[in-house]
């Protein structure tokens, strides 16, 4: 769990975050801020916690500003000496309102009533929204083609490579016969797996399971040699797709 505190007073920060840690170690504390402007820029420069732990009164101003000036849809458990704020403190996003100095039991009970409310709900929905997207990802993963006057369909894990060759796009399988496709080299790289398949250059998309050799070529470039006894042409990695090409091999 990634949180924020927003409090004016060092000493309270640090104890509050050593405590924090002691409830529970899995919880990180990406940022301290001490202000109303410090707390919005560091909102807006960094990615969202999951909850905020925040004090009233700071050094430039009411918190409350920060929701008059950004939109805030973070969880917040408000941490002050001032009983006087409950009532504006509960129109925005709160968890929970502690009244210091805050004891570990109160602080721990309104860690566990935040996980209720938010935290296992938001897991539970990025696991679905993971679960959706790849259920509905829709890539091709078949291709029908003409052999004389018969049809074959082509599974994607029996292609080596996608190729062009004097201006028409082919196909290349396992057992290096080779097939023309009626798409372009753009338009194939937009339908199959990308955690599947790779285009190396202009002229070749690869299958990261056909590859057997990488080799260092001029220039920084990579020279790729696949699962394939006809050689189609060198195989090199263009200059520009080099880093890519190592992140997408190396997941």
């Amino acid at each position: 769990m990634n949180v924020l505190i927003v409090e004016n007073e060092k000493p309270a920060a640090e104890g509050l975050s050593r405590l924090l840690k002691r409830i529970d170690p899995a919880i990180e504390i990406v940022g301290m801020t001490d202000s109303v402007e410090s707390t919005i820029n560091w909102i807006q420069s960094n990615p969202e916690p999951d909850l905020i732990f925040m004090d009233i009164q700071l050094d430039d101003g009411l918190c409350f500003e920060l929701f008059e000036t950004i939109k805030i849809e973070i969880p917040v458990i408000f941490t002050t000496a001032y009983d006087e704020y409950m009532l504006s403190a509960f129109k925005v996003n709160t968890v929970d309102y502690l009244l210091k100095p805050i004891g570990e039991r109160l602080l721990r009970s309104a860690i566990e009533k935040f996980k209720t409310i938010h935290y296992n709900k938001s897991i539970k929905t990025d696991i679905l929204k993971q679960l959706f997207n790849e259920l509905n990802k829709g890539y091709k993963n078949r291709f029908l083609v003409k052999v004389g006057e018969h049809y074959k369909s082509v599974q994607d894990n029996e292609i080596t490579c996608f190729y062009i060759l004097e201006r028409a796009t082919f196909i290349r399988t396992t057992s290096d016969k080779d097939y023309s496709v009626d798409h372009s080299l753009d338009n194939l790289q937009k339908m199959i797996d990308p955690d599947l398949f790779f285009r190396i250059n202009r002229n070749c998309i690869v299958n990261i399971n056909k590859i057997s050799d990488i080799l260092n070529y001029s220039s920084s470039r990579l020279k790729i040699k696949l699962t394939t006894e006809k050689p189609i042409y060198d195989l090199i990695v263009s200059k520009d797709k080099v880093r890519e090409f190592k992140k997408w091999i190396d997941k």
